[in-house]
């Protein structure tokens, strides 16, 4: 039996990326799986890869920033599948720019998908996962949240409040045997990161002590560990999956 056997685990922007990846390591670990985004194509193709891996998939339309989306995606799957025992909370989008030009736009659309769509993901499970006295929930908070990163003001508020949300949540949600944690990436292999020019992936690989970048399956083990029973002790934590960047 995989390590998930029977359970049932939600991921937003589950349609490509580190999503797709921890869609289908929970997969292969015997989840049934509800992935969340609102690029459908894609979402269609990660569909198809859980599948081959034995196990369910449920295609969810779903708007990260609206809380009513957010239930309906929960309710959704409770219905299909019956519990709802792990959540991932992953979509994330940037809007890079220097603090000084960066548009009232830019900051609020970034703070609307990377951190309210993280409280509306931990608002929407936690009562489910309350009355089952059970439940694991996982945001991708980054590297960013921990240490900055100059043109990234927007990203790096977002991506740190994640992990104060985890903090908090972790400690109202322990009572009812629910775990909050989080996984905080370094710099990993994307499609925009595969664009860099060699040399700016050479200065990127100069900042990592492990002097590589990682994979978004990197990112996936540890999602796995903290939805598993593996790590049944631990809640309110922030793994950093950066190859030693952030020490």
């Amino acid at each position: 039996m995989g390590a998930l056997e029977g359970r049932t685990a939600m991921v937003t922007g589950a349609s490509r990326g580190i999503g797709r990846a921890i869609c289908l390591r929970l997969a292969a670990a015997g989840a049934s799986i509800a992935g969340l985004d609102i690029e459908l194509d894609q979402l269609a193709e990660t569909g198809e890869l859980v599948r081959e891996k034995g196990t369910e998939f449920l295609s969810i339309e779903a708007d990260v920033s609206s809380l009513q989306q957010m239930q309906k995606a929960v309710e959704r799957t409770t219905e299909r599948f019956g519990s709802l025992d792990v959540m991932v909370n992953n979509a994330g989008i940037t809007r890079d720019n220097l603090l000084i030009r960066m548009s009232q736009e830019d900051w609020q659309k970034v703070i609307s998908i990377n951190l309210t769509g993280v409280f509306n993901g931990v608002k929407a499970v936690s009562r489910v996962m309350m009355r089952q006295k059970s439940g694991s929930i996982i945001s991708i908070s980054s590297v960013v949240g921990l240490v900055g990163n100059a043109g990234q003001a927007n990203y790096a508020a977002s991506k740190a409040g994640v992990i104060g949300l985890t903090k908090a949540a972790a400690r109202e949600l322990a009572r009812r045997e629910v775990r909050v944690n989080a996984v905080a990436p370094g710099y990993i292999t994307t499609r925009m990161t595969e664009r860099l020019p060699e040399e700016s992936r050479k200065a990127l690989r100069a900042q990592i002590p492990l002097q590589r970048l990682g994979e978004p399956e990197d990112v996936a083990n540890a999602v796995l560990f903290l939805a598993s029973d593996a790590s049944r002790y631990l809640t309110g934590q922030v793994i950093s999956v950066d190859g030693g960047m952030a020490m």
